[in-house]
């Protein structure tokens, strides 16, 4: 049997710190690799240039917040049924159905803890 390659994750946060510490949780679940992006805007023009099994994104960013991204993703092309986590501040039940209705497939709430973020890839991955 040939290995599977690993999985590429695009982390999408305008928070540098929270992009590494989002990055390191992956990276230690299953060996993940990741690429990071400053804001949505950023995250999209990685989106045209490589594969990813997954996105990790913030809702809160300038330039192309991160409910304008999922909205793009979701409309059409390579990414369309990518799986998608929001990593973000907003704890309101109306941005997390907003989310969800756009099309993400997961929604955490900050702070999150590695162990958090591990589960959710772990579920969204082996669904995918």
């Amino acid at each position: 049997m040939t290995p599977c390659p690993p999985r590429h994750a695009l982390v999408v946060d305008d928070s540098s710190a929270m992009r590494r510490q989002l990055c390191r949780a992956l990276q230690g679940a299953g060996g993940i690799r990741t690429t990071e992006a400053v804001d949505g805007a950023d995250a999209w023009r990685h989106l045209a240039a490589a594969r990813f099994d997954l996105l990790v994104t913030d809702i809160n960013m300038p330039v192309l917040d991160g409910l304008k991204l999922v909205s793009l993703i979701r409309s059409g092309g390579a990414h369309r049924a990518m799986p998608i986590l929001v990593v973000t501040t907003e704890a309101g039940e109306v941005d997390r159905r907003r989310a969800l209705g756009l099309g993400a497939n997961d929604y955490l709430v900050k702070p999150v803890q590695a162990h958090q973020v591990v589960e959710a890839v772990r579920r969204l991955l082996g669904a995918a």
